[in-house]
């Protein structure tokens, strides 16, 4: 048996915040048996590489990754781990093809990890993928600001939206116990904002308990006194209800931000995609929460070039979002995955195509949020802080209608501004993206 506890580990996770999340408890896994951790990849003597295995690019990146880890075995390195969903879905082609990987894990195997590397470090290489029993870890070793933590409460996917692998890679949808999320909570310590994820958040409970708990859930992590706010995302249109709009307006806690993937605004390709809803039910939802929560952040994603969408259609969707007027969007060209129904859809666009698609999206909201931000000039925003940017030299953070990473920033001067604590800063301009300004005791 190895002394685990002689070496250090370190960990790269690739991908969405629900890795994070998975890496954040396989740390916590690995911390328990008394094992040291570094965030130096050059120091370490086991590298784990948690993937992300949803699109073509994120494979590529996986892969690259592996390969720039395993030059370290001229150093320190003695074992390198690949675990996550590109061994989840792919070990039969990467266990072959990964010479330089010593074990490879899938997503429920992370009790397995150390029987793994005894059997590693006797000079196996192995494939323990599926044979851990997934079981629940509350514990976590956050990689986040200390301010802000993620909490996923559901894994996998039952939507079957034709383009998507993740049903294939992560399994059906599977919710997680209310209790259990409301301990794991409990011990990420004083969290200024917690942001609630899973492939769809919306349908939380319904597997395990037999009706929607989302509202039951989100009323037990604001009664949390560690719990400052809560932010929402991944709300799939069609399970937005009324019950859910009143929560999301009268409890103080929750941010009035929503990120609702719409991935597509014309009903021949919703249908194509197998998204429930429509264009006008996406407009009277998007009318409805405005109604309801005046000052509401709305964020989505949209898919460019799907298989068969003409220009007249690209157009259209343009045509929504200026409608719409979305505080925030994300677009991603259409990626042909291999055993998804669509893969094998008449009328794939050339990649050329989904680009510039992709581009003129991006043109129109930029002309939206720009309109956006230049309503802020001037006026105060509460503004939490995340830190400093150097580069900058100045503070950084974001207001109510940002996520972490994927949304804008504000950037501003103050005399002194804490991590994790709010500020009101008066907007002095905007880059189109980001806004800028300063707190009313800064003086040049």
């Amino acid at each position: 048996m190895i002394d685990f506890a002689q070496k250090k580990f370190g960990l790269i996770s690739l991908g969405c915040d629900k890795n994070r999340v998975d890496s954040e408890k396989l740390l916590s896994i690995i911390r328990e048996r008394g094992c040291v951790i570094t965030d130096d990849i050059a120091e370490a003597q086991i590298i784990i590489v948690n993937t992300c295995a949803f699109l073509n690019e994120s494979r590529k990146e996986a892969i690259e990754t592996v390969l720039e880890c395993a030059a370290y075995k001229s150093e320190n390195l003695e074992k390198l781990v690949i675990t996550g969903c590109l061994p989840q879905k792919y070990v039969g082609e990467t266990f072959d093809a990964l010479v330089e990987a010593d074990v490879f894990l899938g997503t429920d195997d992370y009790d397995k990890i150390f029987e793994a590397l005894d059997r590693a470090y006797l000079g196996e290489r192995i494939n323990s993928v599926g044979s851990g029993n997934g079981e629940y870890v509350s514990q976590r070793v956050i990689t986040t600001p200390a301010h802000f933590a993620y909490l996923k409460i559901a894994d996998g996917c039952n939507n079957r939206c034709t383009y998507c692998l993740i049903p294939k890679i992560r399994g059906k949808y599977k919710s997680y116990p209310i209790e259990q999320l409301v301990k794991e909570a409990q011990g990420l310590g004083d969290v200024s904002e917690l942001i609630i994820v899973a492939q769809d958040v919306t349908r939380y409970g319904i597997d395990l308990y037999g009706q929607k708990k989302l509202i039951e859930i989100l009323q037990k992590l604001t009664a949390l006194v560690n719990i400052n706010s809560v932010r929402l995302l991944y709300c799939y249109p069609d399970m937005i209800d009324d019950a859910l709009i009143g929560e999301i307006k009268n409890n103080n806690k929750i941010i009035k931000y929503l990120d609702i993937p719409f991935q597509h605004s014309e009903d021949r390709i919703l249908k194509l995609m197998n998204r429930k809803g429509s264009r006008a039910e996406y407009l009277q939802l998007i009318k409805k929460l405005r109604d309801n929560i005046p000052d509401i952040a709305i964020r989505s994603t949209f898919i460019a070039g799907f298989p068969s969408e003409t220009q007249q259609e690209c157009d259209a969707l343009c045509g929504f979002l200026r409608e719409a007027k979305l505080d925030n969007c994300g677009f991603f060209a259409y990626s042909r995955e291999p055993d998804t129904p669509a893969y094998k859809l008449k009328g794939q666009v050339p990649y050329a195509t989904k680009r510039a698609r992709v581009k003129k999206l991006y043109s129109v909201q930029r002309e939206i949020s720009a309109e956006k931000l230049n309503s802020y000039v001037g006026k105060r925003l509460r503004v939490i802080c995340d830190g400093i940017n150097y580069s900058k030299n100045c503070f950084e953070g974001r207001a109510y209608f940002s996520a972490p990473d994927i949304d804008g920033k504000v950037y501003f001067n103050s005399p002194k501004a804490v991590q994790g604590e709010y500020n009101e800063v008066i907007i002095s301009g905007n880059d189109g993206y980001d806004l800028y300004g300063k707190t009313e005791d800064y003086e040049l």
